[in-house]
């Protein structure tokens, strides 16, 4: 096989692979939003049946020989070069798991987050606890299959932060933690009163549209290259070119939920759309990492979306929707928005408090990968540290191991991931102002352009060239560094609260 015959296998191969990955988003998504719970299990099955067929593609020994040709080729590329590391890393990672394990998991959590979703709406554990265990034994037996060094954790981060370890995030969470208990502290102490939310039913026809007018400002094309519905848990799908879709949630007594939850999905579909879709046929219109992702989603949620400028510029289009909030300033709105209050809900925290949230299940997830923990023991040890880490503790298990929807779906090592978009967002943020001085002045005129546009040349349009650390660099000069998201937040949060 010739250099150019097992480029083009690679490149062909991989198409193959990313159809079938198509054809299983659509049926997950489908699970998700509109599929009747009779279909569940029959569905599931064919989920199931199609990820045997993926996972055989990505075992086929030819790709090894295809790997074989081109081992000693030394002018390759960087783009045909990163094709070949994908394959490397994924062939070795993929033949070393069974077809019937693959099946397995698939199915597990197909099922899985039918049933998390059915013992949410009930509040009762004990109907999600054995597909939980089914879960977790699976991803352990995977982590088995595949190998690693150290910590059993460290196979789950690596399936989303690439050489993200145990070792490293216990040396970042650590003074993350203490800086964030630092402010929390010092807001308490804080004699500012935040007005409270207006009351009214926010009906959803009304929040749809605040939810289409504010996805049209940031940059998402939901008109002709994705869509918006509504879930339980709200997600981003990328189904293929030209369709990117996400799902929110609307509390009809909650407008601050669905917007920004919808605001956050914006964040991650608008990468989607803007990937380095030409580079498709090397596997490089994906991002590098979900940590990278992330700080997509977050950056537009808080650093845009709860920022004052961004609020000056479209406060009074809310208030043209929703009247209830005819009696609140813009300055109250915006206290209301950043307040710092411990919370139960992940999803709801505020900036100040969100990463405490990860680092609980951080910890959680740790425990259970190595076998401390049994699932029976998982809702009184969730309880024990929000009451440690917050001083709350939840009045039931909806409210708390069972509030989200990763583990249903064996995503066990993604949670850090959240953080690390803070650390990432942030520091991406000080490299913007600087690059773009008056940027505060255009979001207060209801101008995203230029961030989109910034963020679409220096990050999405990057897709998969460059590992996480490259891209942090390529784009800021130097490595991450935690501080930019303490600074971000100290300077905030000590101006709303007068610290």
């Amino acid at each position: 096989m010739t250099k150019q015959e097992a480029i083009h296998f690679l490149q062909e191969h991989l198409k193959s692979m990313k159809y079938l990955e198509s054809a299983m988003g659509v049926l997950s998504w489908d699970m998700e939003v509109m599929a009747p719970v009779k279909g569940i299990e029959y569905r599931s099955e064919v989920l199931g049946y199609l990820s045997v067929e993926h996972h055989k593609l990505a075992t086929d020994t030819r790709i090894g020989c295809a790997l074989n040709a081109l081992e000693n080729e030394s002018d390759l590329m960087q783009v045909e070069q990163k094709l070949v590391d994908f394959f490397k890393d994924s062939f070795e990672k993929n033949t070393k798991i069974p077809e019937s394990l693959q099946r397995d998991l698939t199915v597990a959590t197909s099922k899985g987050g039918q049933y998390w979703k059915q013992a949410k709406e009930k509040q009762d554990y004990s109907i999600f606890k054995p597909y939980l265990q089914k879960v977790i034994d699976l991803v352990i037996k995977q982590a088995e299959c595949v190998g690693y060094e150290g910590h059993i954790y460290n196979a789950c981060l690596d399936d989303f932060e690439k050489g993200m370890t145990v070792e490293e995030l216990d040396r970042i969470f650590p003074p993350l933690r203490d800086g964030l208990v630092k402010l929390l502290n010092q807001i308490k102490e804080s004699r500012v009163c935040i007005k409270l939310h207006p009351s009214g039913e926010f009906d959803k026809a009304r929040q749809e549209k605040l939810t289409n007018q504010v996805l049209d400002m940031m940059g998402y094309d939901y008109h002709e290259a994705g869509r918006i519905d509504e879930t339980e848990h709200p997600f981003t799908t990328s189904l293929g070119i030209g369709d990117t879709r996400i799902t929110t949630h609307y509390y009809e007594d909650n407008l601050e939920s669905g917007l920004f939850s919808s605001i956050h999905e914006g964040g991650h579909a608008i990468y989607d759309q803007n990937m380095p879709h030409e580079l498709s046929d090397y596997g490089l219109d994906e991002a590098p990492s979900m940590g990278i992702h992330e700080s997509q989603s977050r950056f537009y949620e808080n650093i845009i979306g709860r920022s004052l400028p961004f609020w000056k510029g479209y406060y009074k289009k809310l208030q043209e929707l929703f009247p209830e909030y005819g009696w609140t300033t813009l300055e109250e709105f915006y206290g209301m928005i950043n307040a710092v209050k411990p919370s139960l809900i992940r999803t709801e925290a505020d900036e100040v408090t969100y990463s405490l949230h990860v680092i609980i299940r951080y910890e959680i997830e740790k425990l259970m990968m190595s076998g401390e923990v049994t699932v029976d023991e998982l809702p009184a040890l969730w309880n024990q540290k929000y009451e440690e880490y917050l001083g709350i503790t939840p009045t039931n298990d909806s409210e708390g191991v069972m509030q989200d929807v990763h583990w249903s779906e064996a995503l066990i090592g993604y949670f850090p991931s959240y953080a690390l978009g803070n650390l990432y967002g942030a520091q991406f943020y000080h490299q913007m102002k600087k690059e773009i001085p008056n940027v505060e002045e255009q979001l207060e005129a209801g101008d995203l352009s230029q961030v989109f546009m910034w963020l679409k040349e220096k990050i999405h349009s990057q897709g998969n060239l460059y590992s996480p650390s490259e891209l942090v660099e390529k784009v800021t000069g130097e490595k991450l560094n935690p501080m930019y998201f303490l600074d971000y937040l100290n300077e905030k949060y000590s101006k709303i609260y007068k610290l």
